[in-house]
């Protein structure tokens, strides 16, 4: 065994410093990538908050809830354009609302009214285009009656007045039988459906009482066609 002195540098060491089981251990510093730039101490902000706060974005939008709500707001974005912004949205708005109309002639139900929607209905009415019935012709002849009695002659307003009678009892007898064939028809192909009755005939009925060229949604098939 090997005998220090007194006092030597190596007691004065091992007095000084600690034990080694009472030393803190170290923690390792996280390893820092000196090609990515430090941190800003905050989280960044989203993109839609940049535009907002630079003016590019607007905030949500909410529809508006009347007639006058909606057409200040066109008036006030209407204001913001050049001219040449303002016809380009009014190209676009026309381009828009022509293609809603054809949609709707083409009987897209996201665009016909509420009550030209569902299979029901559109088969109602492919019934009524391929069915010719007298009552297609009320519209017409009720236009020569209109002609008749703005003529000044008695002998025509009395045979304009006796046509008018005829055309409402040929509406109200074939109308039965144009409701009651279509409510039949539409239970054989539709057996579970609840649209039937006097709702289905009536839309029937007024669906027929117009010329085919004025029918909306426009037909899509021929009269005699099978459907």
């Amino acid at each position: 065994m090997k005998l220090r002195a007194f006092g030597s540098r190596d007691d004065e060491t091992g007095k000084d410093s600690p034990a080694p089981e009472a030393r803190p251990e170290s923690t390792p510093e996280p390893a820092v990538d000196p090609r990515r730039p430090a941190g800003k101490g905050k989280p960044t902000p989203r993109r839609r908050d940049q535009e907002r706060a630079r003016g590019m974005r607007q905030g949500p939008v909410t529809a508006p809830l009347t007639r006058k709500e909606a057409k200040e707001r066109r008036k006030a974005a209407q204001a913001s354009m050049t001219k040449e912004e303002r016809r380009a949205a009014k190209a676009e708005e026309r381009a828009a609302r022509e293609e809603r109309r054809q949609l709707m002639m083409e009987g897209d139900d996201r665009y016909v009214l509420s009550r030209d929607r569902g299979e029901v209905r559109r088969f109602a009415r492919d019934w009524v285009d391929t069915h010719r019935r007298l009552i297609n012709w009320f519209m017409p002849l009720a236009l020569f009656v209109i002609v008749f009695q703005l003529i000044p002659n008695p002998e025509l307003l009395a045979f304009s007045q006796t046509l008018f009678l005829l055309l409402i009892a040929v509406v109200i007898i074939d109308g039965i039988f144009v409701g009651r064939a279509v409510n039949r028809a539409v239970r054989e192909r539709f057996p579970d459906t609840e649209d039937t009755g006097f709702g289905m005939g009536w839309y029937a009925v007024m669906r027929a009482t117009q010329p085919r060229m004025l029918r909306t949604p426009r037909p899509r098939v021929r009269p005699g066609d099978a459907i």
